[in-house]
Parts: structure tokens; C-alpha cells; sequence
């Protein structure tokens, strides 16, 4: 699936498309800087049913929200510098127990996401347009 979009308030097209297609548990985003990785967690869970406060976890390396549905993990791996300490986190038990786990920035952990079923977005920016893939 592609989407474009221009404004934030698009964001919940894009959900509202997406959401019905999610299958697996894990949910990949890759974007550079400030491309919306962030804003659409902070959507999605909206549209899930959380009514926590959705922040980017760039220093906390994960956050943990609740959802009707179960729990939501968004991880951050950018500042990791590699694969053991995605294991020291504790990544395993995360994907383990959660509902959904949305990960940015997953490049260092893409070898053993190659074994787990998962989704993967695509956010690029064209000065203010976005354009979201989804796979």
C-alpha cells in the first residue's frame, strides 16, 4: 500500500487504511529524521484505544503503552551500536508479551527480523509531502 500525504491530519487516513491490514505483531518504521515515525505511532495508538501519552522513546529505547486490545511497545533502536544490546534490552521478552511492537529505526536488528513475521513502513519527505509505504 502507498499513501501521500500533505497535512498531519492525514495521518488518520493512513491508519485507518493500515490498521484492518495489520497481521502481524511486529510493525516496523524506517524514515530519516523527523519523517513521521513518531507522529504515527502517536496516531495509531490513538485509533487503538490508548489513552497514554505517546512520546518518541529516542533515550528511554522503549516505551510501554496500554490499548483495549493489549499491550504496545515502541521501541527506538537509533542509539544502539549493536545487536547485544538490542538483546540487553530485553527485546525478546518484549516482542514476546506485547500486543503490538512498533520498532524505528530497526536496521540493527534487520537480520533477525528476517525470521519474524512483521510489517514494515516507509515514511520518505518531500519538503512538506509524505509518501508511506507499507508492506
Amino acid at each position: 500500500m502507498k499513501f501521500n500525504i500533505k497535512d498531519i491530519q492525514e495521518w488518520e487516513n493512513v491508519i485507518s487504511e493500515i490498521l484492518p491490514q495489520l497481521k502481524h505483531s511486529i510493525l516496523t518504521l524506517k524514515g530519516n529524521l523527523g519523517a513521521g515515525k513518531t507522529t504515527f505511532t502517536q496516531f495509531l495508538l490513538n485509533k487503538l484505544g490508548s489513552k497514554d501519552e505517546v512520546n518518541s522513546p529516542t533515550y528511554s529505547i522503549v516505551n510501554e503503552y496500554d490499548t483495549p486490545k493489549g499491550k504496545v511497545f515502541h521501541f527506538d533502536l537509533y542509539r544502539l551500536k549493536n545487536l547485544d544490546e538490542v538483546y540487553d534490552i530485553g527485546i525478546d521478552e518484549y516482542l514476546d508479551s506485547a500486543f503490538l511492537s512498533i520498532i524505528e529505526w530497526p536496521e540493527i536488528y534487520a537480520e533477525d527480523l528476517e525470521h519474524l513475521p512483521h510489517h514494515e513502513i516507509q515514511i520518505e519527505t518531500n519538503g512538506l509531502e509524505r509518501e508511506i509505504i507499507f508492506k
